[in-house]
């Protein structure tokens, strides 16, 4: 339990778990009422997904809660490990999703339409060849991969454009290959965008934390929070999240995603801000390990968070 007062309860969710509705195990919920608590959740993060989760105890602090993230007052952002190199020190995506066959989503556009946008990058030679976004020979077709049902209502949003300094991250950089202090922007001219399907705008931003040897440390936020967002949005340009399942039919390991920072209003206490926060568990720093002391990840991650410490390395 990360926080809990008599009208919510924030939840440091581990892998492997959903929050509600599973139908062939347990979840979150119904872990609760086992215990004698009825919890209402105001958001979900996926299955593979661990980190932070906010209930509500009462129905009646619920609709307020949920309202937020639909107007984006919330704060949400996670954490990400890649095993690529090669992004600028910030990026929004900005590309549509569309759910496909089976339900699984996608981008509502083809791979081939989809440009990537880099100002201020260094040498070419340093930054990692983008034109071809999402070989298939890395990110599994979408008809293939697993479908982790349903996660992240389209009612998510988080908004944390401005938490972190970009020359704070940019000083984050590790190594002589880093991408430098660049900008990207990765969209679809509209008239790419399929007009066959329900399609739904979708926003995602991220500040590079750090990288070294194979890996790249973002801290991204979902503005528009679809389902999968994060995940599809990586993965369709070229830098899918280490062990995710949905673009990695070898994927063993857990998948580097960690729900990490939270903010929201308190209506019951006067409208105060209260903000919680989940450092990462030693399994997600696993891989990076040998590249990335636990003494530079706490600095770094303090610097996104604005000073705030980190732990969870071990």
């Amino acid at each position: 339990m990360i926080y809990e007062d008599e009208a919510i309860l924030v939840l440091d969710k581990p892998v492997g778990i959903s929050v509600m509705g599973e139908r062939h195990d347990t979840d979150l919920v119904t872990l609760a009422g086992d215990d004698g608590e009825e919890l209402f959740p105001v958001h979900r993060i996926d299955k593979v997904t661990s980190g932070l989760v906010l209930f509500a105890r009462q129905l009646r602090f619920h609709g307020d809660l949920t309202r937020q993230f639909q107007r984006r007052t919330v704060d949400k952002r996670y954490l990400v490990l890649t095993r690529t190199r090669g992004l600028p020190a910030s990026g929004t995506v900005d590309l549509p999703l569309s759910v496909g066959r089976k339900s699984r989503v996608r981008v509502a556009a083809n791979r081939a339409d989809i440009m990537a946008d880099l100002a201020e990058v260094a040498p070419l030679a340093e930054v990692a060849d983008l034109g071809e976004v999402a070989p298939l020979a890395e990110v599994a077709p979408l008809a293939e991969v697993a479908d982790l049902g349903e996660v992240a209502p389209l009612a998510e949003v988080a908004d944390l454009g401005e938490a972190a300094p970009l020359a704070e991250a940019a000083r984050a950089e590790v190594g002589p290959t880093g991408a430098g202090a660049g900008v990207g922007r990765w969209t679809v001219p509209p008239a790419a965008v399929f007009p066959h399907v329900r399609t739904y705008p979708s926003v995602t931003t991220f500040i590079r934390v750090w990288e070294g040897g194979e890996y790249t440390l973002l801290a991204v936020t979902p503005v528009s929070g679809r389902r999968h967002q994060i995940r599809v949005h990586l993965a369709w340009i070229g830098h899918p999240i280490e062990g995710d399942p949905l673009f990695g039919r070898d994927a063993t390991a857990r998948t580097l995603l960690h729900s990490w920072r939270l903010a929201f209003d308190a209506a019951w206490a006067g409208g105060s801000r209260i903000e919680v926060e989940a450092p990462p568990g030693a399994d997600f720093w696993a891989p990076v390990r040998t590249h990335l002391p636990a003494g530079l990840a706490a600095t770094l991650l303090g610097n996104v968070a604005g000073g705030s410490g980190i732990g969870g390395f071990a």
